[in-house]
């Protein structure tokens, strides 16, 4: 899932979230922990422009300090950057700190990386916004190597060029996966040709079948079929049980077990991990559902 209070957009972000902070984040990443949630995940934006911020909000939590800091209290979760903007820092820069989060976690890191979109946090930081894209491509082959074995990697390319520089430490695993975020064309073959999974923004169910029809197309024009790949998506809001206050009419409600044979849909069309969204009052009411869904709906999954 990913995490609430980090992130405060007006699409999602439930009003009781405007007054939490650290000790509500570490509770709901305990409650993952306990509850057998695959992973807990974070966004980031470096800052929001006064004509995004009545929609976007300025409540972004840096992730790599949120997810270390939530590593501490967790021992079993896995942290998600969704989805790191790589493109607004060095790979160098981005790969000690990610490394340092995997190696201090015992090895529970997934790198998720976009593109970005909000102009003016590129313009502020002297990085042009019309590259981003061929910048992000560039960044996945340069982080793959940065995160690599090597103490000393290498990368040659048009906008970085490194080796002979060591850092450690290194990873805790041999391989940190590397997930890539978005939906548009662009995005999809990113991540079916760079990516070890894709992350969808915004997918509704009715467009997931396709959009993983071309991820198997591009996979296997490149002689990729046969390597592990994760295909992720956001499901609908949930609330499990039946609500007594108004949840929207696109939130998912009812028994466990009617929640399961909806979210088993998802199986079908060759979705291997879920990200979900509760709705919730307080605290109290997230984690009451995220320890009901893990123990009564998650097994049947």
């Amino acid at each position: 899932m990913q995490l609430p209070v980090q992130s405060q957009s007006t699409l999602y972000a439930e009003p009781w979230e405007a007054d939490a902070g650290p000790d509500d984040l570490a509770e709901i990443a305990r409650t993952a922990d306990r509850s057998g949630f695959a992973y807990i995940a974070s966004c980031d934006h470096v800052a929001i422009p006064r004509r995004l911020a009545a929609a976007m909000s300025t409540v972004w939590y840096d992730p790599v300090a949120t997810l270390a800091f939530l590593a501490g209290v967790t021992e079993r979760v896995r942290l998600l950057s969704h989805v790191a903007v790589v493109g607004l820092r060095h790979p160098l820069v981005t790969a000690k700190q990610y490394a340092t989060l995997d190696h201090l976690s015992g090895g529970r890191l997934i790198l998720g990386v976009g593109a970005g979109h909000v102009r003016e946090e590129f313009e502020a930081l002297g990085i042009d916004f019309e590259s981003r894209g061929a910048v992000l491509d560039e960044s996945i082959e340069a982080l793959r190597a940065a995160l690599g074995p090597d103490e000393f990697p290498a990368h040659h390319g048009k906008s970085y060029d490194f080796e002979g520089l060591g850092q450690r430490p290194r990873p805790a695993q041999e391989h940190v996966p590397l997930w890539v975020g978005g939906s548009s064309p662009a995005a999809v073959r990113r991540a079916a040709l760079k990516g070890d999974g894709w992350l969808p923004q915004g997918d509704p169910r009715d467009r997931l079948p396709a959009q993983i029809a071309k991820l198997g197309q591009l996979r296997e024009e490149a002689g990729l079929a046969g390597r592990p790949f994760t295909v992720g998506a956001i499901t609908e809001p949930l609330y499990v049980g039946e609500p007594g206050w108004n949840v929207g009419r696109r939130t998912l409600s009812g028994p466990p077990e009617a929640l399961a044979e909806s979210l088993r849909a998802y199986r079908a069309m060759g979705v291997d991990q879920i990200q979900i969204r509760f709705r919730s009052r307080s605290r109290t009411e997230l984690t009451d559902q995220m320890g009901v869904f893990g123990g009564e709906v998650g097994p049947l999954l």
